[in-house]
Protein backbone atom coordinates (compact mmCIF):
# COMPACT_ATOMS: atom_id res chain seq x y z
CA UNK A 1 0.00 0.00 0.00
CA UNK A 2 1.01 3.64 -0.27
CA UNK A 3 0.07 6.95 1.33
CA UNK A 4 0.26 10.27 -0.49
CA UNK A 5 0.59 13.75 0.99
CA UNK A 6 0.19 16.85 -1.16
CA UNK A 7 1.58 20.28 -0.33
CA UNK A 8 2.36 23.59 -1.98
CA UNK A 9 -1.10 25.01 -2.56
CA UNK A 10 -2.10 28.54 -1.70
CA UNK A 11 -3.39 31.86 -2.97
CA UNK A 12 -1.73 33.32 -6.05
CA UNK A 13 -2.52 36.17 -8.42
CA UNK A 14 -3.44 35.51 -12.05
CA UNK A 15 -0.30 34.98 -14.08
CA UNK A 16 1.60 33.66 -11.07
CA UNK A 17 3.18 30.28 -10.40
CA UNK A 18 2.98 27.52 -7.82
CA UNK A 19 4.69 24.17 -7.44
CA UNK A 20 2.73 21.35 -5.87
CA UNK A 21 4.43 18.35 -4.30
CA UNK A 22 3.11 14.86 -3.66
CA UNK A 23 5.19 12.78 -1.26
CA UNK A 24 4.73 9.01 -1.36
CA UNK A 25 5.28 6.68 1.59
CA UNK A 26 7.00 4.08 -0.58
CA UNK A 27 9.50 4.07 -3.39
CA UNK A 28 8.15 5.69 -6.55
CA UNK A 29 10.14 3.17 -8.55
CA UNK A 30 7.45 0.64 -7.55
CA UNK A 31 4.66 2.84 -8.95
CA UNK A 32 4.21 3.06 -12.71
CA UNK A 33 1.70 5.86 -13.09
CA UNK A 34 1.33 8.98 -10.96
CA UNK A 35 -1.39 11.50 -11.67
CA UNK A 36 -2.58 14.95 -10.65
CA UNK A 37 -6.31 15.68 -10.61
CA UNK A 38 -8.28 18.74 -9.62
CA UNK A 39 -11.82 19.42 -8.52
CA UNK A 40 -13.41 22.85 -8.63
CA UNK A 41 -16.55 23.66 -6.60
CA UNK A 42 -19.61 22.14 -8.22
CA UNK A 43 -17.57 20.31 -10.87
CA UNK A 44 -16.36 16.78 -11.38
CA UNK A 45 -12.82 15.79 -10.59
CA UNK A 46 -10.70 15.99 -13.73
CA UNK A 47 -7.33 14.61 -14.73
CA UNK A 48 -4.75 17.37 -15.10
CA UNK A 49 -1.53 15.52 -15.81
CA UNK A 50 0.11 12.12 -15.54
CA UNK A 51 3.64 10.77 -15.59
CA UNK A 52 4.71 7.21 -16.24
CA UNK A 53 7.84 5.60 -14.83
CA UNK A 54 9.25 5.74 -18.38
CA UNK A 55 9.02 9.52 -18.23
CA UNK A 56 6.08 9.79 -20.60
CA UNK A 57 3.78 12.64 -19.63
CA UNK A 58 0.25 13.61 -20.60
CA UNK A 59 -1.70 16.80 -19.99
CA UNK A 60 -5.24 18.05 -20.18
CA UNK A 61 -5.69 20.47 -23.04
CA UNK A 62 -6.56 23.29 -20.66
CA UNK A 63 -3.14 23.17 -18.96
CA UNK A 64 -0.84 22.07 -21.78
CA UNK A 65 2.04 24.48 -22.15
CA UNK A 66 1.46 25.97 -18.69
CA UNK A 67 1.81 23.01 -16.30
CA UNK A 68 4.63 20.48 -16.03
CA UNK A 69 4.55 17.20 -14.14
CA UNK A 70 7.72 15.49 -12.99
CA UNK A 71 8.80 12.75 -10.63
CA UNK A 72 11.88 12.42 -8.45
CA UNK A 73 12.23 8.76 -7.56
CA UNK A 74 15.11 9.50 -5.18
CA UNK A 75 12.81 11.71 -3.11
CA UNK A 76 9.66 9.62 -3.67
CA UNK A 77 7.96 12.83 -4.78
CA UNK A 78 5.90 13.93 -7.76
CA UNK A 79 5.69 17.61 -8.65
CA UNK A 80 3.28 19.77 -10.59
CA UNK A 81 4.79 23.08 -11.70
CA UNK A 82 1.98 25.47 -12.57
CA UNK A 83 2.76 28.66 -14.48
CA UNK A 84 0.61 31.40 -15.98
CA UNK A 85 -2.16 30.52 -13.57
CA UNK A 86 -5.71 31.58 -14.34
CA UNK A 87 -8.75 32.01 -12.10
CA UNK A 88 -10.25 28.91 -13.71
CA UNK A 89 -7.35 26.87 -12.31
CA UNK A 90 -8.82 27.39 -8.84
CA UNK A 91 -9.55 23.96 -7.37
CA UNK A 92 -8.46 21.36 -4.86
CA UNK A 93 -5.57 19.43 -6.41
CA UNK A 94 -5.10 15.75 -5.66
CA UNK A 95 -2.39 13.30 -6.55
CA UNK A 96 -3.11 9.67 -7.25
CA UNK A 97 -1.07 6.50 -7.49
CA UNK A 98 -2.93 4.76 -10.30
CA UNK A 99 -1.45 1.33 -9.62
CA UNK A 100 -2.84 1.36 -6.07
CA UNK A 101 -5.96 3.44 -6.60
CA UNK A 102 -4.87 5.68 -3.74
CA UNK A 103 -5.55 9.41 -3.41
CA UNK A 104 -3.93 12.10 -1.32
CA UNK A 105 -5.94 14.47 0.87
CA UNK A 106 -5.69 17.36 -1.59
CA UNK A 107 -4.27 20.86 -1.50
CA UNK A 108 -6.22 24.03 -2.28
CA UNK A 109 -5.10 26.31 -5.10
CA UNK A 110 -6.83 29.68 -5.40
CA UNK A 111 -6.03 32.04 -8.25
CA UNK A 112 -7.44 35.47 -7.57
CA UNK A 113 -6.48 39.12 -7.55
Amino acid sequence: QVQLVESGGGLVQPGGSLRLSCAASRSLSSINDMEWYRQAPGKQRELVASVHSSGTTNYAGSVKGRFAISRDNAKNTVYLQMNSLKPEDTAVYYCRALDFGVWGQGTQVTVSS
